[in-house]
């Protein structure tokens, strides 16, 4: 029998090898969840920075609601988390609150809240984060954005989401400060969007579940949903955030999004 090229001999080693391996080569869990992760991240980079008209409706457990008119803007941050300012216009007992969030990628961050009635800032401390904002079921730490160092994560499965097929990821805080033991997001495999996210709390009880709804893209690569349903499991409350008119590349700067900016937010 005539032997292998050397060539021959050493790629068919290769397969072999492999192979024999088998599992133990494959990605773990941990490894794909962390990648699925950090593809949805590098997905929406460079989108510089955005405004976005909002509706916040806050629903009781009866169903009763009460509406607030709100802008919001934010800055993206070369080799840290984003920046956002939050303001509210109407109704008048909450015109001119405003909510900055400076997010880092590993340290805790930093917030500062505009009381207009008190005419002065407070700061958030970082083990208050889970605390409601303005009585709706968003906490302080869901408004941040979501940078990958903040958490561990574990792929689960591949399953149906509506129309499209998702990746489900469960994702743990590394702040024992959050709120939350773990998260389980839904994120779909042909655009890397979330779908879906149930929180957990302290004492491993679904806590809420928040639903993504009416993507659009904006310049060509950025996906926003123009819903998001934040459901109170516990309670029977709910908010719903409505977005319009979002804006990208409007020439912010960090002078935009610093505490000068809460009191005079326009």
């Amino acid at each position: 029998m005539k032997s292998l090229p050397r060539l021959d001999r050493i790629l068919a080693a290769a397969l072999i090898s492999t192979l024999l391996a088998g599992p133990a080569a494959a990605e773990t869990p941990e490894e794909k969840g962390l990648a699925i992760a950090r593809e949805a991240d590098r997905r929406d980079e460079g989108y510089g920075d955005s405004a976005v008209q909002m509706q916040m409706i806050l629903r009781n457990r009866q169903g009763e609601e009460a509406t607030r008119e709100i802008r919001a803007r934010s800055l993206e941050v070369a080799d840290d988390g984003d920046k956002s300012l939050i303001i509210f216009d109407q109704p008048k007992d909450v015109e001119g609150t405003a909510l900055l969030t400076w997010s880092h990628k590993v340290e805790d961050d930093d917030r500062w809240l505009y009381l207009p009635a008190l005419k002065r800032v407070k700061r958030i401390a970082g083990n208050n984060k889970s605390g409601p904002f303005m009585g709706s079921e968003f906490a302080f730490e869901d408004l941040g954005s979501q940078e990958v160092e903040k958490y561990t994560y574990k792929y689960l499965r591949d399953e149906a989401c509506g129309e499209l097929t998702c990746f489900v990821v469960e994702r743990y805080p590394v702040d024992k400060n959050s709120g939350y033991t773990r998260q389980v997001m839904w994120i779909d495999q042909t655009e890397y969007r979330p779908q879906k996210i149930e929180f957990y709390d302290r004492k491993q009880s679904l806590l809420k579940t928040l639903e993504f709804k009416d993507y659009a893209q904006y310049l060509d690569k950025h996906w926003r949903a123009a819903r998001m349903d934040m459901v109170n499991h516990q309670t029977g409350k709910s908010t719903t955030l409505l977005f319009r008119e979002y804006r990208f590349r409007n020439g912010y700067s960090d002078r935009d999004f610093d505490q000068a900016s809460l009191k005079n937010a326009k």
